[in-house]
């Protein structure tokens, strides 16, 4: 178990961190999410020891270890860049966490051969043992710079934007071998991203950090399905935002109609793209006027408004447009399968 209790870190005037608590469990790999400057790189170094608090506990495995150092904490860290040692060879990278130990925590050399080569291994390098970091590639790079984090078998890895420097397959192809390995080994790994796709594909646990505090924490599914707050529906995934009203618990939009709980006065509405439903023009339903329709693959993108001016954007799928016949200036009726309500959000 990782435990931060109230952790607080400024730089200068700015706060970096403003009292972040948080817990680890055991064999979880964890997201920390957000945009440049919310504080998730800043907590990484943290549980490294390569910044201290101002205030505030890190406890490892019970332990109070807010003092200690990175070696003595046991964790193996992978920077962005890779940081491999150019003069090196590959296999000499990963051993060098290990040779650097001293006395009785030094293994043999013998022990160490065979921990570089199983290593090696698993992270699919074994032929390339010899080769210097310059005659490899990005992705191959990274998986040196793991293997090295993980010869000296820590309890916590840690991965500050790891797949940053790749390009976007590279990066699918690393993160998905990431995951496995994570599984495998029954690692417990923190990593930070800024890539919202990344945090839910790989990660057990999402933290949503804004401005040095947590918004929210929670498996990938809840903080995509229900997001806390205004913060983390904008930075996940495509929203549509609408400012409204809200009386006697509901909000109306262009004769749409939001549940939006017992608080009422100015507010804005949150629906998803693809919670947008598009259906044959019916009496029943309020109605909107397709104003772009845009074919993104295996998805089309469109824009209608609906009454009072309102713009919308919905997800839907190749088929379902041309069973509508999907086209500028259609006449279609309009159904939010999901939508939430924020009392004094503003846009």
């Amino acid at each position: 178990m990782i435990e931060v209790e109230d952790v607080s870190k400024h730089f200068g005037s700015f706060a970096a961190l403003d009292r972040v608590s948080l817990q680890v469990s055991q064999g979880k790999l964890v997201a920390l999410l957000g945009p440049s400057g919310s504080g998730k790189t800043t907590l990484l170094r943290i549980l490294a020891g390569l910044e201290q608090p101002d205030s505030g506990r890190i406890r490892l495995g019970g332990v109070d270890a807010t003092g200690l150092g990175t070696r003595d904490r046991r964790v193996g860290f992978v920077f962005q860049h890779y940081a491999l040692f150019r003069h090196m060879t590959v296999a000499a990278n990963v051993a060098f966490g290990l040779k650097v130990r001293k006395g009785a925590h030094r293994p043999s050399n013998a022990e160490i051969d065979r921990r570089v080569a199983t290593l090696l291994e698993l992270v699919q390098l074994g032929s390339l043992a010899g080769r210097y970091p310059s005659q490899l590639s990005g992705g191959q790079r990274q998986r040196v710079a793991l293997a090295r984090a993980l010869a000296v078998e820590p309890r916590l890895l840690l991965l500050d934007e790891p797949f940053g420097a790749l390009d976007a397959q590279v990066r699918k192809d690393l993160r998905r071998w990431l995951r496995r390995l994570h599984d495998d080994m029954g690692l417990t790994g923190v990593f930070v991203t800024h890539d919202q796709e990344e945090a839910l594909e790989v990660a057990d646990e999402v933290v949503v950090m804004n401005k040095g505090r947590i918004e929210q924490i929670g498996t990938p599914a809840d903080i995509y399905d229900s997001p806390a707050t205004p913060f983390v529906y904008r930075f996940l995934g495509n929203v549509n935002t609408v400012p409204c009203s809200v009386g006697g618990g509901t909000a109306e939009i262009g004769g749409l109609h939001i549940g939006a709980g017992k608080v009422d006065g100015l507010g804005t509405a949150f629906v998803r793209p693809h919670d947008v439903e598009l259906l044959e023009l019916s009496p029943d339903l309020p109605h909107a006027t397709v104003r772009s329709v845009t074919i993104l693959g295996p998805l089309v993108r469109a824009e209608v408004e609906i009454s009072g001016g309102v713009v919308l954007e919905a997800e839907l799928t190749r088929e379902a447009r041309e069973r509508l016949n999907l086209r500028r200036g259609l006449e279609v009726s309009i159904f939010l399968r999901k939508a939430r309500v924020f009392v004094g959000a503003e846009l």
